[in-house]
């Protein structure tokens, strides 16, 4: 199993890159930069790319809607030559508030979206002159929508890899379906490993039934917080105030994805309490509100022995890289012991 975690867009980026060479020396495998509305994760993966050798480097994740495919293809493309092959395009659609609220795009056709994202971005790897005509995007441009000069382009470089991954965060039934036949990763979120397959299990099976031979083998990314230790139980609450803030605060009731996953785990009473907490601005007591056992299973938070089954319980979910936040003492050294516990399993 692989070994994958995050550095926050907020951190300084000379702290940023002090930190990925410990990961990287401690046998981390990727290392994902996330965007919401702060800082751009691309400025930091430039970066990052510059200041490591081996550990990949991953999107975690880039929206489908503020950047036009063909400059997510750049981006991707030139990410990939500064880490010397290592980058991965972690792609999303976000959400309403984010889309219409900070980018002011209308938050419409998300699947459609990034179906039609793929396909051009990896024409333009492949160096194809754009050409695309679906229900979002015509390249190029038709004369009736704008001076009728556009004309069909390559991208000019010869690129570092003309297959690039794409990793999708999906959530939605449809979407994870796709995800599975068409990309080489999903990034589920709150995975609860032994509930897992009653929420997405028909949709990752339909996927890879239709699934592309040239395609590798399908890598699930999921996972939570992680500390080891006798003690390590008392770091479970940690991921409490984050958890409340997805499924209580990330869209109105509804239209929360993440407040359906947890309704689809068999927490749909706690669920509506959690979010009616929230959205009433009881931030604390929605974090209280969240079930024990939901914590409990959706982090990896205990002894030894006990992160050795819960890293059991992620890998028989099909878990394939496991991405964790590691708390409760320097995370080049927790996650360096992680990776002697999952030589175990």
């Amino acid at each position: 199993m692989r070994i994958t975690t995050s550095i926050n867009y907020t951190t300084d980026p000379q702290t940023a890159a002090a930190q990925a060479r410990e990961l990287e020396a401690a046998g981390v495998d990727c290392i994902w930069i996330p965007e919401a509305y702060g800082f751009d994760a691309v400025s930091l993966l430039g970066y990052l790319a510059a200041s490591t050798s081996t550990v990949e480097l991953a999107s975690g994740i880039l929206n489908t809607y503020s950047r036009t495919p063909a400059l997510l293809a750049q981006t991707a493309a030139g990410l990939d030559a500064l880490s010397g092959g290592r980058f991965i395009l972690g792609l999303g659609a976000s959400g309403p508030q984010v889309i219409e609220g900070f980018h002011g795009m209308p938050y419409d056709r998300p699947l459609t979206r990034m179906k039609e994202i793929i396909q051009i971005c990896r024409s333009a790897w492949r160096r194809e002159r754009l050409e695309h005509e679906g229900r979002v995007f015509t390249l190029p441009l038709p004369a009736d929508q704008g001076t009728g000069l556009g004309k069909p382009l390559k991208i000019i470089n010869h690129l570092k890899r003309s297959n690039i991954p794409i990793y999708i965060a999906a959530l939605g039934q449809k979407s994870v379906e796709e995800t599975a036949a068409t990309c080489e990763g999903w990034l589920p979120f709150l995975v609860y490993p032994e509930r897992m397959d009653q929420v997405w299990g028909d949709a990752v099976r339909a996927g890879k039934a239709r699934r592309d031979d040239s395609l590798n083998e399908f890598d699930v990314v999921a996972g939570g917080l992680v500390a080891i230790g006798d003690d390590a139980a008392q770091y479970r609450d940690y991921a409490r105030p984050m958890a409340a803030l997805y499924i209580g605060g990330m869209g109105a009731r509804g239209k929360n994805f993440y407040n359906d996953v947890c309704r689809d785990y068999g927490f749909a009473d706690e669920a509506i309490a959690v979010q009616d907490a929230y959205l009433d601005g009881r931030k604390e007591e929605a974090a209280g509100l969240l079930p024990d056992a939901l914590i409990e299973n959706t982090t990896l938070c205990g002894d030894a022995a006990y992160v050795v089954d819960r890293l059991a319980a992620y890998s028989e979910a099909g878990v394939t890289s496991l991405n964790v936040t590691p708390v409760g003492g320097e995370p080049a050294a927790v996650l360096g012991r992680l990776r002697e516990l999952a030589e175990h399993v």
